[in-house]
């Protein structure tokens, strides 16, 4: 029942989702893909391409394809992969940029390890769909340059960023909205989930180590026992340095994490990341509103909710949410995944300009000033939950 509920609306999302990005977003005059389309789909031909939405292009087309191997995902996703070894893997000092122009020169050469997790995350993928060993070549030479230079050998993680020649830099953070630590949640998620995708293809018994490294990593330090909810940001010591809360990557992280340790058959980690992934998704249920919708962030200190709802939010909500409900058979998951699907539906997905808009405002309006397709808007969050859900339906 639960799959002929959802099983063609999600395809249909899906199918939407592709189909723009293969429309709308490919930069006919200089190559790859555009940088910036704003929410009326006017395109910004002059702004720089970053390195995680082209990560994130490669690894949805891959991933579709890999899905329902239509050869247009697997052109779209080929463009991707050309693109990303001639114009953001640094050739020289190893890793990638974190931007180019728009012509593909190298614009900000940072190195920053949320960028090469995510490229080693698409490097895999492409792998599955297309076979080209080159890729798997580079996916293992990236996480190799993250071992070298980014693993904390002695407290364990990873570091954020560096310069161009992996020399430290004063400014480590990904975007203005975050602290600027040594270490922080959302680049251990990543790096986790390009390891584990890396790991498919490539079964190294160093690399399960790494996988499992960061397993502990997150259950010593980034979720909170007693809250279920993760902790952020942190020094070199793994002292928390924020206490704000962040629904999106809670819910995220509950699946992400186990699906980690199903890829290393680790049975051990298996059982209890499950009983991790419902706490933390009993946890998440505390930022939805009662439109179904999932809030963005709260600061208790403040006892302030940011009460916008972000696209990736709900998206990464559809798959926690029905992961949950698989686990633990309680039916408030199964009622939650419902009620952001639906939200989702009514409020996010642009039926009328194509893909998802940024998000909704605390006052039911569409965000103004954000992107259909950005440095962080992109296709990945939303593909993956269909994909996601589809396999599990």
């Amino acid at each position: 029942m639960v799959k002929e509920k959802y099983s063609q609306s999600i395809n249909s999302a899906l199918t939407d989702i592709l189909q723009y990005w293969m429309e709308k977003t490919p930069d006919h005059e200089n190559g790859g893909f555009l940088g910036k389309i704003d929410n009326d789909n006017i395109v910004s031909p002059d702004a720089p391409k970053g390195s995680v939405l082209n990560a994130r292009i490669l690894w949805s087309f891959a991933a579709a394809y890999n899905h329902d191997p239509q050869p247009q995902y697997l052109e779209t996703a080929e463009r991707a992969y050309h693109y990303i070894a001639e114009h953001f893997v640094d050739n020289n000092y190893g890793g990638v940029y974190w931007t180019v122009d728009a012509q593909g020169n190298p614009l900000d050469t940072k190195k920053q390890v949320y960028a090469i997790a995510f490229t080693i995350y698409a490097f895999s993928e492409y792998f599955i769909a297309s076979g080209r060993e080159v890729a798997k070549d580079h996916a293992v030479e990236l996480y190799q340059d993250l071992i070298k230079y980014s693993l904390d050998k002695e407290k364990g993680g990873y570091f954020e960023a560096f310069g161009q020649e992996w020399e430290s830099i004063a400014d480590l953070r990904l975007s203005d909205k975050d602290a600027n630590e040594k270490k922080t949640m959302n680049t251990h998620l990543h790096v986790l989930e390009g390891f584990a995708n890396l790991y498919r293809i490539w079964p190294d018994e160093e690399l399960k180590n790494r996988i499992t490294d960061l397993l502990k990593n997150f259950t010593s330090h980034m979720i909170d026992s007693e809250t279920g909810h993760l902790k952020l940001f942190f020094d070199e010591d793994w002292n928390s340095k924020s206490a704000i809360i962040s629904y999106g990557h809670d819910i995220e992280a509950a699946w992400l994490l186990l699906e980690a340790a199903e890829v290393i058959e680790d049975p051990e980690w298996i059982a209890r990341l499950k009983d991790i992934a419902v706490k933390m998704a009993y946890a998440t249920t505390e930022g939805m509103d009662k439109d179904g919708g999932l809030w963005y962030e709260k600061d208790p200190k403040a006892d302030h909710i940011i009460k916008e709802k972000h696209w990736w939010v709900q998206a990464e909500a559809m798959v926690g949410f029905y992961n949950a409900w698989q686990i633990s058979h309680d039916p408030i998951f199964l009622d939650q995944f419902s009620k952001v699907w639906d939200y989702t539906q009514k409020h996010i997905i642009d039926d009328e300009n194509g893909e998802w808009f940024w998000g909704i405002g605390p006052d039911g309006q569409v965000m103004a000033g954000e992107d259909k397709a950005g440095l962080w808007k992109c296709p990945y969050h939303n593909s993956r939950a269909c994909i996601e859900i589809l396999k599990r339906l």
